[in-house]
């Protein structure tokens, strides 16, 4: 009985060591953000701009109109195409701005973004998800990030993936595992982070 149990424990591992090699072998072909402007003659990246698409997984990063380098991307546990509270584990689809930059994060580093924005808390308004009162907290804010003490919450962002980066970077699969935020790679997000700014354009479809 117990020469079972040890022999599925150690097939699930040798299932699990394949997975993250074969999701190495998939990553080796990644260029860096500095081959990628070097492919573009660029020397630095100007008015930089971040397209997140939902539906292909891919984050990517623009300097004016040139498309610089795209990101494997996941996002939130909760596939919805709407956000209705900060619980439901939705990552929102609109435009916004990357509103505060955090380079000491537990998952590595975080680019907030200011949602809920304006924009959000009238439709959600509309929809009933919040009250006048709600609506109104949201769009007074003198805060250049959202305040989270409404239904529709806010700390959404780009992020790395922390601790556990050389496991969940190398699945070779897609899982979406995070609050509604956007995560990348640390690598990723420590290039993203080396070029962007408080008020970089993000848009975010599906």
């Amino acid at each position: 009985m117990l020469k079972n149990v040890l022999y599925i424990i150690a097939s699930i591992i040798i299932f699990f060591i394949g997975l993250i090699a074969y999701g190495l072998i998939l990553n080796s072909g990644e260029v860096s953000l500095e081959e990628a402007m070097k492919e573009l003659n660029l020397t630095k990246i100007e008015n930089p701009k971040i397209i997140i698409d939902r539906s292909s997984y891919r984050l990517q990063l623009y300097s004016g109109n040139i498309l610089v380098k795209s990101y494997k991307t996941v996002f939130g546990k909760n596939p919805s195409k709407i956000k209705t509270s900060a619980d439901d584990l939705v990552t929102p689809i609109g435009e916004y701005r990357i509103c505060s930059i955090d380079n000491n994060h537990k998952y590595h580093k975080f680019l907030q973004i200011n949602y809920p924005n304006e924009r959000d808390a009238a439709e959600a308004l509309k929809r009933g998800y919040i009250t006048q009162q709600e609506f109104e907290i949201i769009v007074n804010s003198k805060n250049e990030c959202p305040v989270s003490n409404t239904k529709l919450g806010a700390n959404i962002g780009i992020h790395g993936i922390g601790e556990y980066d050389i496991i969940f970077r190398n699945l070779p699969f897609i899982f979406n595992w995070t609050n509604g935020s956007v995560a990348i790679s640390n690598k990723s997000i420590d290039e993203l982070s080396s070029v962007v700014k408080i008020g970089t354009y993000v848009k975010i479809t599906y």
